[in-house]
């Protein structure tokens, strides 16, 4: 799981500094491989190497929201739903970190770092 503190300014005009949760369990992320000729991790290999600006958009903008939910009080669960996903891509904080993960190569690397669950080492 990423948390991830985000500094924006609201319609208002107010700066707010607040903290987004983002994650993909492993269940996702097969869904994911599973669901791409190839696999995920092929599908971006191939649109970097042919650097499609439009489907590498397209793809962070679907990571960013298939990632975002919201961690239930207990800690049990990460707690995701189109309504939430919607709310958060309509403030500026959700364009603050596309933008970020857009036009920096490091921050878009430990963004994705940051969602995919470690698998636990063998003993």
């Amino acid at each position: 799981m990423l948390k991830k503190t985000i500094t924006y300014v609201d319609y208002d005009g107010n700066e707010r500094t607040e903290d987004f949760y983002f994650n993909l369990s492993k269940a996702e992320i097969a869904e994911m491989e599973l669901s791409a000729e190839g696999g995920l991790t092929k599908l971006i290999e191939r649109i970097v190497a042919a650097q499609d600006g439009k489907k590498i958009v397209e793809i962070f903008k679907d990571l960013i929201l298939r990632a975002y939910g919201e961690k239930s009080p207990d800690g049990k669960r990460f707690i995701k739903s189109p309504e939430l996903r919607d709310a958060f891509a309509q403030t500026e904080a959700y364009s603050e970190l596309f933008m970020e993960l857009a036009t920096n190569a490091d921050a878009s690397t430990a963004f994705v770092n940051g969602i995919v669950p470690i698998a636990p080492e063998s003993k």
